[in-house]
């Protein structure tokens, strides 16, 4: 019962700002957390399998059931959560197949927030004084964020603009770990920069 509860207030989130369309990447991202509640995220990442074959065990048939229901769920609260016009385009579509159509109508806005985002990013530098930490922690979220819009950065380029984006009080950290061709996750950089600063 208390986790119908969680799940319920949860989704109270959805109710405040239905999806209008100039709203979306709020939305979507509301949505992915209710449905990473709820164990269910994954209906938005890939289509109803096909239909199991007579002969499949029980579990394939279980999960395809499963899947199935979850769609269901999932497409109904994605429509109760937009504007009747929006509900009237996508009322005959698969929760799948909705995400998908939603993201084409509005991946301008995908595109200017990656924009923004890489902007910010690649013009952070850190003021001599400031602590290393909220800096590196700032840039692995925008990192992190342009992932989440389908633009990953490898590692490798991520930790150089980390680099140098620090000033030159760092520079005798950065020689010593190219030299020693480190390579490090980005929260394993962060530790080592805090330890050195």
């Amino acid at each position: 019962m208390s986790n119908n509860n969680h799940n319920l207030t949860l989704r109270s989130i959805l109710d405040k700002d239905k999806l209008t369309g100039s709203n979306f990447l709020d939305w979507q991202r509301n949505f992915v957390i209710v449905l990473r509640l709820e164990k269910k995220e994954y209906v938005l990442e890939r289509a109803i399998p096909p239909v199991p074959a007579a002969n499949a065990s029980r579990a394939i048939k279980d999960t395809y059931e499963k899947h199935v229901d979850d769609d269901n769920q999932v497409a109904c609260l994605m429509l109760a959560t937009m504007t009747s016009d929006l509900q009237k385009h996508h009322e005959s579509m698969k929760a799948y197949d909705m995400i998908i159509h939603l993201r084409q109508l509005y991946q301008g806005q995908a595109r200017h927030e990656r924009f923004q985002i890489s902007k910010a990013l690649f013009s952070c530098k850190l003021s001599v004084g400031n602590p290393v930490g909220p800096h590196v922690l700032k840039m692995i979220g925008y990192v992190q964020t342009l992932e989440k819009l389908g633009f990953e950065l490898r590692t490798e380029l991520a930790t150089d603009l980390i680099l140098q984006s620090l000033p030159e009080l760092y520079k005798q950290f950065v020689v010593n770990y190219e030299m020693h061709e480190l390579d490090k996750p980005l929260p394993e950089l962060l530790k080592m920069l805090q330890t050195a600063e």
